[in-house]
């Protein structure tokens, strides 16, 4: 057995229930993975499963790459800012914003070197289709953070053709900050969905970049990269993800937190008080995360109220609720 299936079969070994889903009077399913909750000075709250487990943040790493943008010259901030963090749902709105980006930097959506895909809104993607539009990178819920790669480049006086090479300046500059605010080497790198360098990194360590920005966006000082990626994601939340999305409605929630959703199962989230949450679904399903996240946040100290609605995922049947998805430890 290679070194690395090896170590893949110890990260399933050491998963633990995380969510059970409950039909009628039956557990009908359990979802199985690694979650960390981080006191506001980093300590250690609560941890399932393994905490230091190595992951792909997928697109839970979009607020750190926006950082390395900021730091390297792209200068956009509240609504811009946030569709650079986001996995959007590709809904007129948040198009315009991507448009937008692209021509602050004298681009076109032709600059957009991410895989081509429909808007993840079920509505936005038929009117795209409807209106005769095949996939597009535009619509692919990357775009923001693309559109923001590209804007930097442009600021920075790098070549916008080789934009998604792993050599490339920008891509160094991404790799040198995720290592920074997580405070865990990169030891792993391959290719995200949407044809970005992705970067690996510890469970624990995306929870403490995710508390460090948070805090940095409750502080007095607001001019930091940290800050303004912070703020600009608490400040529009719809932007992050869209209509009827779970990162939308936590961030909605909860003033000043800064949640990102990642493909795979991958949550993180960052309070104001530098408190953080992270965890991974072993078998990659997006249902028990909201219900995850919530008794999470919990654990970090929200109030169970202000999050009920946020977590609550009923399982239906004949389309009425007959049971539920909740966290273990909820």
């Amino acid at each position: 057995m290679s070194a690395v299936l090896s170590a893949q079969v110890d990260v399933a070994t050491a998963a633990v229930p995380l969510a059970r889903v409950t039909r009628g009077d039956l557990v009908e399913s359990v979802h199985l993975g690694h979650l960390v909750v981080l006191a506001p000075d980093g300590s250690v709250r609560l941890a399932l499963g393994d905490p230091d487990v190595t992951i792909w943040p997928r697109s839970s790493l979009k607020p750190l790459q926006a950082v390395a943008m900021l730091r390297h010259g792209l200068d956009v901030d509240g609504a811009d800012l946030a569709l650079v963090c986001a996995s959007h749902s590709g809904e007129p709105g948040h198009l315009d914003v991507v448009r937008g980006l692209l021509a602050g930097a004298g681009l076109g959506v032709h600059a957009l070197q991410n895989t081509p895909d429909q808007p993840l809104d079920a509505d936005a993607a038929w009117t795209w289709r409807a209106d005769g539009h095949a996939a597009a990178s535009l619509t692919q819920n990357c775009s923001g953070k693309h559109a923001g790669m590209l804007a930097t480049c442009v600021a920075a006086g790098w070549s916008t053709g080789s934009y998604l090479d792993p050599g490339h300046p920008l891509q160094r500059a991404v790799l040198a900050v995720v290592a920074e605010l997580t405070g865990v080497p990169v030891e792993h790198a391959t290719v995200d969905g949407c044809g970005a360098p992705l970067l690996s990194t510890t469970l624990t360590g995306l929870a403490r970049a995710f508390g460090t920005l948070a805090a940095a966006g409750a502080a007095g000082d607001g001019v930091t990269p940290e800050a303004r990626v912070a703020r600009a994601m608490a400040g529009h939340p719809w932007h992050v993800g869209g209509t009827g999305r779970d990162a939308t409605a936590f961030m909605t929630a909860v003033p000043g937190l800064v949640a990102k959703d990642g493909a795979d199962g991958v949550y993180a989230a960052g309070l104001p008080d530098g408190g953080a949450v992270a965890f991974k679904v072993l078998d990659g399903s997006s249902r028990p995360r909201p219900a995850v996240l919530g008794a999470a946040l919990v654990v970090a100290g929200v109030d169970p109220g202000v999050v009920a609605d946020a977590a609550a995922t009923p399982v239906l049947g004949h389309g009425r609720p007959v049971g539920d998805v909740r966290a273990v430890f909820a």
